[in-house]
């Protein structure tokens, strides 16, 4: 069943009234960001908490447990006082494709940018443009400027690991993690934490994997079978259209039905409770 623009929106409000409460936050790695009080701390746990969001649920918990459990009560004087004491205590911590080591080459990078400008924000704003149309070009201008700093202090290599945490729009990624760290830091509600002031949550770019891109491919905002950044832009323009000053506004929400109800897209016992049923019985 295809819906319409106002049956689109009732049921992306319905959603949002359900689901954007903090109660709702964990297993969610956003989770990991409100162990903090201080800014500084919340800022490097997000970007921590968002680097490793990917694989099964319960795994990402685990990781990060054991990540920011080896950094200690305040992950930013962890960063700033980054040497080589702190890269060993991090050698054997493992979270997929991600290894201690990538993660290592990633704090030695943030600590220059603390140094140096104070905050991952005032860094990233340094790329960012109020008339761009949306974050990807500051996006690109972020993960370029940190590959090419690690690139100039060791011969122009830079590992397949670091790269994979820090992946480049220009690439055709998606950057699903980056643009999930970006909705925790400009958006400011129950859920979202809104540090970052100085960035319009206009231009953000909605945070898109498997279990989102199907459910938007169920809700017919996309019919491509593999996701792109081409695929989040366009996901992102249809909730533009209902929301055109905060795109990204339904997508805690929305992801919740893949996280906590399991969402397969395939037929099973309880989907008839779901807020989606009547427009899913198409089995995507």
């Amino acid at each position: 069943m295809k819906m319409s623009k106002v049956q689109i929106e009732n049921v992306l409000e319905k959603l949002y009234d359900k689901y954007n409460h903090r109660q709702f936050i964990k297993p969610d790695p956003l989770r990991f960001v409100y162990n903090y009080s201080r800014r500084a701390d919340m800022e490097i746990a997000g970007l921590l908490a968002s680097s490793l969001a990917y694989g099964r649920v319960l795994q990402i918990q685990k990781s990060l447990t054991d990540l920011l459990g080896r950094m200690g009560a305040g992950p930013f004087e962890f960063v700033v006082n980054f040497d080589k004491q702190k890269r060993k205590k991090l050698k054997s911590f493992k979270h997929r494709f991600t290894a201690g080591d990538d993660i290592s080459d990633l704090l030695e990078l943030l600590k220059k940018v603390l140094k140096q400008y104070g905050s991952i924000e005032k860094f990233f704003v340094q790329g960012y443009k109020p008339d761009d149309k949306n974050i990807i070009a500051a996006l690109s201008i972020f993960c370029d400027s940190l590959l090419g700093m690690y690139a100039k202090a060791h011969k122009g290599h830079v590992p397949t690991g670091l790269s994979y945490l820090l992946p480049r729009p220009a690439a055709g990624s998606p950057c699903k993690r980056l643009n999930l760290f970006l909705r925790w830091m400009v958006r400011d509600d129950e859920v979202d934490v809104g540090l970052w002031k100085s960035i319009d949550k206009a231009k953000l770019i909605v945070p898109i994997d498997v279990h989102m891109g199907r459910l938007c491919r169920i809700l017919g905002f996309h019919d491509q079978k593999v996701v792109s950044l081409s695929t989040a832009v366009k996901i992102t323009g249809y909730f533009a259209g209902i929301e055109p000053a905060d795109p990204v506004k339904y997508d805690f929400s929305l992801s919740r039905i893949g996280i906590l109800d399991n969402c397969t897209g395939r037929l099973r016992n309880g989907c008839e409770f779901c807020e989606l049923f009547k427009f899913c019985l198409r089995k995507v």
